[in-house]
C-alpha cells in the first residue's frame, strides 16, 4: 500500500498548496482534486482547506494536491483503489462522478456509492459559452456554423455536453481534448486555439468574469465583451442567467430524458467525500466540521472574494441523491447517453 500510494502521487500530482500551519505538531490531512488549481475545484478545495481546519478539533494542517487527467476521473480511480480510508485523506470529486459510471461501467474504476460524502458548498449548471470570435450569436447558428470546442477529458462536461449539442441539436462542434483543468481551457479560448465549451458557470464567471456582460454579473464594459453563453444544462435556469435558454426548450422524447439524467450531475457541486471503508465515527465527526465551516460567515465571505457561492448541502443529502440515481436510472436512458456521448451501443 504505501508504494503504491508513493508511486500514485510521485506520478501523478501535479502541486500542492498548503494551508498554514501553527508551530506545534497537529493532525495532517489531504484534499486531493482531478483538476489544475487554476479551476473552481482548486479554488474551493484551498479555500475549504483554509477554514475547514479551524473546525476539526484540536485543529489541523490541510494539504491540497493535484491529479489531474481524464476529466477528474484519474482521481477519483485513485482515491477508489489506492487513497488511505483513515480519515485523513480526502477526495474533491468530478460533478460527473456518477453518470459517468452509469455511461462507462468497464471504464472507471471505482463505484460512487461506496464514497461518503461530507458535504458540498455549490450546485451550478453547466453552461455552453462561445467566445465572439467563433462567430455565432445564437446555437442555431452551430447547425450552419463549425466551431471547436475544447475538453479536459471524456469524464467532463467540456467533453460531454458539446457532445450532446451535437447530437441533439445538430450543432456543428469539433471536440479537442487534454486540457489539464478549466483554467487551462479557458486560457487556450483566449489565445484563439479553440471557440468555447461546457463548464459550470462559476467556472466562466469566477475565472474570466472580464469576458462577460454586466448583466451576467461580468465586468466587460458594454460592446467590448469577449464571449457570450449560448445554453445552459440543469434543472432550472442559473440566476444568472435568466434569459440564456435550457436545452431541454428545444428537445423532446428520449432526449429530455438524457438531459435530465446529465443534468443530476449539478447537485454534486464542489464537495467533499471520503474514500471507500471510511469508519463511520470519522465521518460523523467531519460532517460536523464541514457544516460548521460551510456556515461561517468568514468562510463566505473568504469564498465571495474568489468569486466563488456558498450554497450547503449536508453529506446525507449528496449521499441520497448519489443513491438515488442508481436505483432510479433508466437503463434505456443511460445507454441512450452513453451512445450519444461516447458512441457505445
Amino acid at each position: 500500500m504505501k508504494s503504491l500510494l508513493k508511486l500514485g502521487i510521485a506520478a501523478g500530482v501535479a502541486g500542492a498548496v498548503f494551508a498554514s500551519a501553527p508551530a506545534f505538531a497537529q493532525d495532517k490531512y489531504t484534499i486531493l482534486i482531478g483538476y489544475g488549481f487554476g479551476g473552481t475545484y482548486g479554488k474551493y478545495a484551498r479555500t475549504m482547506a483554509d477554514h475547514l481546519r479551524n473546525y476539526i478539533p484540536g485543529g489541523a494542517t490541510i494539504v491540497v494536491q493535484s491529479m489531474p487527467g481524464a476529466g477528474g476521473l484519474k482521481a477519483t480511480n485513485y482515491a477508489s483503489k489506492v487513497m488511505p480510508s483513515n480519515g485523513k485523506w480526502i477526495l474533491e470529486p468530478p460533478d460527473t462522478l456518477v453518470i459517468s459510471q452509469l455511461m462507462r461501467p468497464k471504464k472507471v474504476k471505482y463505484d460512487a456509492r461506496k464514497f461518503t460524502w461530507i458535504g458540498s458548498v455549490n450546485r451550478t449548471n453547466t453552461i455552453f459559452v462561445l467566445t465572439n470570435k467563433a462567430g455565432v450569436s445564437k446555437w442555431q447558428d452551430l447547425k450552419t456554423k463549425e466551431v471547436i470546442a475544447g475538453g479536459t477529458g471524456p469524464g467532463s462536461t467540456s467533453y460531454i455536453i458539446p457532445q450532446m449539442l451535437k447530437h441533439m441539436l445538430g450543432a456543428k462542434i469539433k471536440v479537442i481534448g487534454g486540457y489539464k483543468g478549466s483554467k487551462r481551457t479557458v486560457l487556450a479560448m483566449e489565445q484563439g486555439e479553440h471557440h468555447g465549451t461546457g463548464f459550470n458557470w462559476l467556472a466562466w464567471s469566477s475565472i474570466a468574469p472580464h469576458w462577460f456582460a454586466k448583466k451576467y454579473g461580468g465586468t466587460a464594459e458594454p460592446g467590448k465583451e469577449f464571449a457570450h453563453p449560448l445554453l445552459q444544462i440543469g434543472t432550472e435556469p442559473d440566476p444568472s442567467l435568466p434569459d440564456v435558454p435550457m436545452i431541454t426548450d428545444y428537445v423532446s422524447g428520449i432526449n429530455t430524458k438524457i438531459v435530465s439524467f446529465i443534468s443530476s450531475h449539478g447537485i454534486i457541486g464542489r464537495g467533499l467525500a471520503f474514500p471507500p471503508g471510511i469508519a463511520k465515527d470519522k465521518v460523523a465527526a467531519m460532517r460536523k466540521s464541514y457544516a460548521a465551516m460551510a456556515k461561517d460567515s468568514k468562510f463566505i465571505a473568504d469564498a465571495k472574494k474568489r468569486r466563488l457561492r456558498v450554497i450547503y448541502s449536508s453529506g446525507e443529502q449528496i449521499q441520497k441523491v448519489v443513491n438515488d440515481a442508481f436505483t432510479n436510472a433508466d437503463p434505456a436512458v443511460v445507454k441512450a447517453a452513453a451512445k450519444m456521448v461516447f458512441g457505445k451501443k
